[in-house]
């Protein structure tokens, strides 16, 4: 799309907001009833979406989203907008079997640029013996299939730096002049759209600086590890090589033969 001539992009600026995508499934049964005309075959309900980190909003620079799902499903293209601020761009469908959905993400008319395409596979069962099988297994019959990603906006054109940067709309009454109540009792600043994500870790928010640190220290944990193992194998190696080495030695002392 050519940008109006008035339309300059903001030089040496990279902007980046966090979102969430993925899908959602539950197992049919006893507190999840089979909805009336389900076919018989279908095991699963399921949701598959994009969202702000805590819910926050992401309508400001996503303006839509478009869910392509297996083409056995009727009308497999969904395309939903007209989200409210907070809410998420969702499908909620039902199945048996799982499958890779593609996801096209479009931005808001003033960022002058293309839309982007994630991929995503639908998860119904946790797999295997792994740490995360495990966890889902004890989070209970949710099986949650999340993707933390982070949105780069590179040298946005003006306008759209403009929006992405503004102040959110005030919201009236509860906190006073100049706050707002937001998820978890915390109050904060109404002023700014920032990339920040919450502290600590909720059933219903897996993403958050308490995440990122766990997540810093498992893998500071495998670095070790690893450095470990590492240095195993080079004193195996040294020790076979000057096994090596005298094994040659001997084979060409005078009166040794093939």
């Amino acid at each position: 799309m050519a940008p109006p001539n008035n339309q300059k992009r903001v030089k040496g600026v990279q902007i980046h907001r966090p979102f969430i995508y993925g899908t959602t499934a539950k197992l049919f049964g006893e507190d999840n009833p089979k909805p009336p005309g389900t076919p018989a075959d279908h095991t699963h309900s399921w949701t598959v979406f994009v969202k702000g980190v805590d819910d926050t909003d992401i309508t400001y620079w996503c303006k839509k989203v478009q869910f392509k799902l297996h083409e056995s499903i009727p009308n497999p293209m969904r395309m939903i907008e007209d989200v409210p601020p907070g809410g998420a761009f969702e499908v909620h469908e039902t199945g048996w079997g799982e499958f890779e959905i593609t996801i096209k993400i479009y931005y808001v008319p003033e960022s002058l640029e293309k839309p982007q395409t994630l991929y995503h596979h639908l998860r119904l069962h946790p797999y295997g013996d792994t740490e995360e099988a495990k966890e889902a297994m004890r989070r209970g019959p949710d099986i949650k299939s999340w993707i933390y990603e982070e949105q780069i906006f590179s040298e946005p054109y003006n306008e759209f730096y403009d929006i992405l940067t503004s102040p959110m709309p005030r919201e009236k009454g509860g906190g006073g002049k100049g706050t707002r109540v937001m998820k978890g009792g915390m109050v904060g600043s109404v002023g700014e759209r920032t990339a920040s994500i919450p502290l600590t870790t909720r059933p219903d928010q897996p993403f958050s600086r308490e995440t990122e640190k766990l997540e810093i220290k498992r893998l500071e944990e495998a670095r070790v590890k690893v450095n470990d193992l590492m240095d195993k194998m080079s004193d195996d190696l040294k020790e076979k090589e000057a096994e090596l080495d005298k094994l040659k030695r001997e084979y060409n002392q005078p009166g040794v033969r093939a």
